[in-house]
């Protein structure tokens, strides 16, 4: 079943009677949402002029800049960072997990902020919000003031993925705002890592930490005076919280987070060393089924778990989670065997704008041929060009620069930006079809296979290499024989490198050694790199054949119908 008839079917499924006949009065009157939260009419859409509408497209732009370089930055320059800070590299991953406790669920609960304060009051707000936290960061000079500012940096960022959403489908009329809006908006969230690695080198040129924490201010300015420049249109306001909203979201936001920071945090303190992960991660799954048992027995639902628990929700889920995982091939593969083998931002400047370009090609593609009824062609083609490029990363060496793998990682950033598009178009039109309660419920859907589906793919991938590297390196020094005179050659030749730091032959001769096993190791994360990029091709390949079966049996009908024969004219003499 494709995205487009798995949501569409859930969303049909309306409230009835369990015989089949129309609900009763008092069962309507129990099931139908207060009338105070019954959705109003959107207004009129008015066209923009051109300069107009471009300007609110480059506010998208920035916007969307200025909520992901936070996180970016901290992902492409971990090491960097930790160095200003005093701490291990270990130590400075709690600033990425502090950002993603609260920013993994807000958006969420901040919908329905939005529906109720008026979306421009809510948009400067949260805008000044965020600036006030980017000028905070100028005296963040230790490591635990930085983590409490990160942590109210990743719930400042969150509405502003939001805010760059509506400014871009503002300037589109409704038959568009599901298909070329939502390819362009995707593909500016998209950008802040590869613009974050192409920026880094030159920024710690100028300074230290300090440098990054004014491109974040100097952006979160420039975005305050284009939304007050730019007003975005506001739908009628709706009083839709209620007290116990607060409640379930504050089980929520606990259960999301805490597995977003488990799964940033897990690959490096390793799953079964660290008691306090088994924590973080029962602790999420109680806030988890809390919340689920408070929403199931409230008549008004921030959202409707029944519904998520459907057969065909969890389809949809489950393609959205398969596919987010595949993608961690680009951002926790590639980048990161590069950076594994000694290779810094200002060497990989090159990868970059190839992903940069990717990506905008993907969205310019979304935007030109995505339509209904597309959604299962373009998901084919997407996990083709996955499956193609990850197969030829597979084939690295210790030698592979990244100008081997330009072809290759532009095919899997054009993959990545081409899924993404279609399947919100679809779900997202799907919910908006129900009304708020379904609205809310494809954004928890979305949010966790898209934020917690990311964090989830990434730590599978990191652990799978971890593991698979240290089952190279043992098979690779299994096999070294301390007789081979081969290997004592290259041991001393290893040894008389170091002649000229010290005149000690046996530390020259630990040197070497050492010297040995760091080239061991990288031969080892190569070839565990490679298995991940070969097992990420295969689970594409694995994917899109289930997807042409799918496709074939529900048009088996249409294929293997028998033509019509045609009737004979008779030709009169």
């Amino acid at each position: 079943m494709s995205p487009r008839e798995t949501v569409a079917r859930a969303a049909d499924d309306a409230p009835e009677a369990k015989d089949g006949t129309e609900p009763s009065e008092q069962e309507q009157t129990e099931e139908k949402p207060a009338p105070a939260a019954a959705p109003a009419a959107p207004p009129a859409f008015i066209p923009k002029p051109p300069l107009i509408a471009f300007g609110y497209i480059m506010a998208a732009t920035i916007v969307a800049l200025t909520q992901g370089l936070g996180l970016s930055f901290l992902t492409v320059n971990l090491q960097q960072v930790a160095g200003p800070l005093g701490v291990t590299t270990n130590e400075a991953a709690w600033l990425m997990a502090a950002y993603v406790f609260p920013n993994a669920s807000l958006g969420l609960f901040l919908f329905k902020i939005r529906m109720q304060y008026g979306i421009r009051n809510f948009a400067e707000v949260a805008i000044g919000v965020y600036v006030l936290v980017s000028i905070a960061h100028l005296w963040a000079n230790d490591f635990t003031s930085a983590m409490i500012l990160r942590f109210f940096a990743g719930a400042a960022a969150a509405p502003l993925s939001s805010l760059a959403f509506l400014y871009t489908i503002e300037v589109f009329p409704p038959k568009q705002k599901l298909s070329v809006g939502t390819a362009i908006a995707l593909t500016a969230i998209a950008l802040p890592t590869p613009v974050a690695g192409l920026l880094s080198p030159g920024l710690f040129d100028l300074g230290d930490w300090a440098t990054l924490n004014m491109l974040e201010l100097g952006l979160s300015l420039v975005s305050l005076a284009m939304i007050f420049l730019l007003p975005l249109t506001s739908p009628p306001r709706m009083k839709v919280m209620q007290w116990m909203d607060y409640v379930s979201f504050t089980f929520l936001a606990v259960c999301m987070g805490c597995f977003a920071a488990a799964l940033t945090l897990g690959r490096l303190y390793w799953w079964t060393e660290a008691p306090w992960l088994g924590w973080m991660m029962a602790v999420g799954v109680a806030s988890g089924m809390i919340c689920a048992v408070i929403e199931l027995n409230r008549r008004n639902n921030l959202i409707d778990i029944r519904w998520l628990t459907s057969r065909e929700i969890i389809h949809f889920a489950g393609i959205l989670l398969l596919f987010r995982v595949l993608l961690s091939e680009q951002s926790s593969g590639a980048i990161n065997m590069f950076r594994q083998l000694g290779l810094l931002n200002d060497q990989l400047q090159g990868l970059y704008i190839v992903i940069l370009v990717g990506s905008l090609g993907a969205g310019a593609f979304c935007a030109w041929l995505s339509r209904p009824g597309r959604e299962e062609i373009i998901h084919a083609v997407s996990l083709l060009l996955l499956a193609i490029g990850s197969y030829m990363d597979s084939q690295s060496t210790v030698l592979t620069r990244p100008e081997q793998m330009y072809f290759s990682q532009f095919l899997v950033s054009f993959a990545m930006g081409m899924f993404l598009p279609p399947a919100m178009a679809v779900g997202f039109g799907a919910a908006l079809q129900r009304g708020l309660v379904y609205i809310l419920s494809f954004l928890a859907v979305f949010l966790a296979t898209q934020k917690v589906g990311g964090y989830l793919g990434s730590a599978l991938f990191g652990t799978f290499v971890t593991w698979r590297e240290q089952f190279h390196s043992f098979r690779i020094i299994s096999r070294l024989n301390p007789t081979d005179p081969m290997l004592t050659a290259r041991l001393q030749q290893y040894a008389a490198a170091f002649s000229h730091a010290t005149q000690d032959g046996n530390l020259r001769s630990i040197q070497g050694a050492n010297q040995l096993s760091k080239l061991i190791q990288s031969q080892a994360y190569v070839l565990a790199y490679n298995d991940a990029f070969l097992l990420t091709s295969a689970m594409s390949l694995a994917a899109l054949a289930c997807l042409c079966l799918h496709m074939a049996w529900r048009h088996r009908h249409a294929l293997f119908k028998p033509r019509e024969t045609e009737t004979p004219v008779a030709v009169n003499s």
